[in-house]
């Protein structure tokens, strides 16, 4: 008998303050038309000021708890993928432990900006695999707009704040039985690479949470380089093909860079899941609310096959693929 991962339920929250393309006018630089035609966004959601990243994470907890059919207490690990705490420390992951009544196992954060979901799963797939952890929450949870440059018209137009967060639980199954649960993870970080995408303050330096830069034409030419090595990484080392994937659910960061990939990938576009129009750049938070998008509206189903990816700061990358 082996150990695997099992993806069993999901969920998502979205703050209420929708902004649209045409609402942000008013106060940058821009037309709807300018952005749509640069990103696909046409909205993006914003956390209200007295909504922090840990209401998100919770709300999106507690959703997925729910669809799994299993109690908080059950939990034994929690992981948050986040670049938006609040608070320097404690962890964003120890608040939703105490909320949902987890009193046993672990709870961090993680660290890898947009890239964060997929390495907080990657986390959570190891630990449940080596017997550490038996029902984990995976959650990725952001407030981008605290950290935005209003004054920055090519970047404050491409972020919103969300969360959206899975159970996973260790199933024993027979040794023989392929292809279920999680399958494999892959992360990668260059650190050469950090001046391309970086927050510009920090708790040793400026004492400050800073601004969100990017250097936006040299960030979309490595996430399309990166992207496509790290999906063919993942499909070989499952002795995979293209062909084999039911549903992409890319990080929604930009519909170009989704659209380059779906096309390297030879997977047509209504295999993909998209809901950056909707949401814009949700950071971590991005991967997990468009999953709980593909399965609440019945596009995903139990048995498809589903490949995950994302690129982020740092600049950090990764794939999960996992058979819902």
């Amino acid at each position: 008998m082996k150990i695997i991962s099992k993806l069993a339920g999901c969920g998502s929250y979205l703050p209420q303050n929708t902004v649209t393309n045409d609402e942000l006018a008013k106060k940058v630089d821009t037309t709807d038309e300018w952005i749509v035609a640069r990103t696909g966004i046409s909205q993006r959601h914003f956390a209200a000021d007295d909504e922090y990243t840990s209401d998100l994470a919770l709300k999106a907890a507690e959703r997925a708890l729910e669809h799994a059919g299993i109690d908080g207490a059950d939990i034994d690990l929690i992981v948050v993928g986040t670049t938006t705490p609040d608070r320097t420390f404690p962890a964003v992951a120890v608040r939703i432990q105490k909320e949902i009544g987890c009193r046993t196992g672990a709870a961090f954060d993680v660290q890898a900006v947009c890239s964060g979901f997929i390495f907080a799963m990657s986390v959570v797939d190891s630990m449940i695999k080596t017997g550490q952890a038996k029902n984990a929450l995976v959650i990725g949870a952001e407030t981008i707009s605290r950290i935005i440059d209003w004054e920055d018209r090519t970047t404050c137009v491409l972020f919103g704040d969300g969360a959206g967060a899975i159970v996973i639980q260790a199933e024993e199954v027979d040794d023989q039985m392929e292809g279920e649960g999680v399958l494999s993870t892959h992360i990668h970080s260059d650190g050469k690479l950090e001046e391309l995408l970086y927050c510009s303050g920090g708790v040793s330096t400026t004492q400050t949470s800073g601004y969100l830069t990017m250097a936006g034409k040299e960030v979309f030419k490595h996430a399309v380089t990166n992207l496509a090595a790290v999906v063919g990484e993942a499909l070989e080392a499952n002795n995979l093909q293209d062909s084999d994937l039911d549903w992409l659910v890319p990080h929604q960061a930009n519909m170009r860079i989704i659209t380059s990939t779906a096309k390297k990938l030879k997977m047509p576009m209504d295999k993909v899941i998209l809901t950056v129009q909707q949401h814009a750049n949700t950071s971590a938070a991005s991967i997990p609310l468009a999953l709980d998008h593909g399965v609440k509206t019945g596009l995903i189903k139990r048995g498809d096959l589903i490949l995950m990816e994302a690129m982020g700061g740092g600049l950090t990358w990764g794939a999960a693929l996992a058979r819902w």
